[in-house]
């Protein structure tokens, strides 16, 4: 029976600073912020990764701002996963080689950049995972592909390719397009991961849309991760708003309690479970976490202390 890390995919989105309802009054500062969230979670998925490079003083800083064993996955940058990028999120040096847009386009995709660009692209941010990865500190890192990602083999090819960019790392794929998971594809696709050691990431996820991915348990590598989207069909596929916007839903405890057997059931197949809570609108996503955590530990049996990292008395207490 691997351990379950539960944590939420942000500690610093700014309505759960605004909320009041985490951070105590004296942690008012981002080295403060990570170290008090590492005193109550021993996992935190870093989605500002998607967004821009992060560098190799940043990924050191938070080695040292949190407890030994604590846990960070992180999502990959956008340009990775065929997002569209725009030129500020690349590193400033490397802007005034990217080949000139037209006036219609407004973003670069991966396909626009010259192999070199590419490359060196893939070298920094493998670079600057290294702190986390020589602490130990280091989880996966998340690739979410888009909506118009489609089951093809140049898609799997693809996602070939990254993992081997980054061989050293451990890598786990999301998938936001229903067929990939449908009657003629599941099979072909959770066998690819299982061949080629990649952690399937379940979801649990507003249904009924194309994007929609079913709430199933799979575990293709020996970690298994789990992501809470929340379940607002009204702002899911809603333009224009922010992440915290789209994901505003507080999940109810017998929402919660549907997911207990299936974390279960991923916990035995794999030595660790990640359960990300990734409504991070104010404090739902760490209310949720504390709850899903207490289900779990109500059903643990005197025999499993310390699968739960981060759920002792001694170490809540530090907040």
């Amino acid at each position: 029976m691997g351990e379950i890390l539960v944590g939420t995919c942000s500690w610093t989105d700014p309505t759960l600073i605004e909320s009041k309802g985490f951070y105590p009054d004296w942690v008012k500062t981002p080295e403060e912020r990570l170290q008090y969230y590492s005193s109550q979670f021993p996992i935190v998925e870093v989605d500002s990764t998607y967004y821009a490079l992060p560098n190799q003083k940043t990924s050191g800083l938070w080695v040292e701002r949190t407890n030994r064993g604590f846990i960070f996955d992180l999502k990959a940058f956008r340009i990775f996963t065929l997002h569209p990028t725009p030129p500020q999120a690349f590193p400033q040096d490397l802007r005034k080689e990217l080949p000139r847009l037209s006036e219609e386009k407004k973003y670069y995709y991966l396909r626009d950049l010259p192999a070199e660009i590419e490359e060196e692209l893939w070298k920094r941010f493998e670079r600057s995972l290294l702190p986390l990865d020589s602490s130990g500190k280091l989880g996966v890192v998340l690739f979410q592909f888009p909506p118009w990602f489609n089951p093809s083999a140049e898609a799997l090819n693809h996602i070939l390719k990254c993992q081997e960019k980054l061989p050293q790392f451990r890598i786990a794929v999301e998938f936001r397009n229903g067929l990939w998971l449908s009657e003629r594809n599941r099979e072909k696709a959770l066998s690819f991961l299982r061949r080629n050691n990649l952690s399937y990431v379940c979801v649990d996820e507003p249904q009924g849309f194309k994007s929609s991915i079913p709430p199933i348990v799979e575990a293709t590598s020996e970690i298994g991760i789990i992501r809470f989207h929340g379940r607002n069909r009204e702002t899911w596929e809603k333009k224009g708003l922010t992440a915290a916007e789209r994901f505003n839903y507080l999940y109810s405890e017998g929402e919660l309690g549907e997911w207990v057997p299936k974390i279960r059931e991923l916990q035995s197949k794999t030595k660790q479970v990640h359960v990300l809570f990734n409504n991070c609108f104010r404090d739902r996503a760490v209310i949720n976490a504390w709850q899903i955590r207490a289900l779990l530990l109500e059903e643990t049996s005197p025999n499993s202390e310390g699968l739960f990292p981060g759920s002792s008395p001694e170490k809540e207490s530090q907040g």
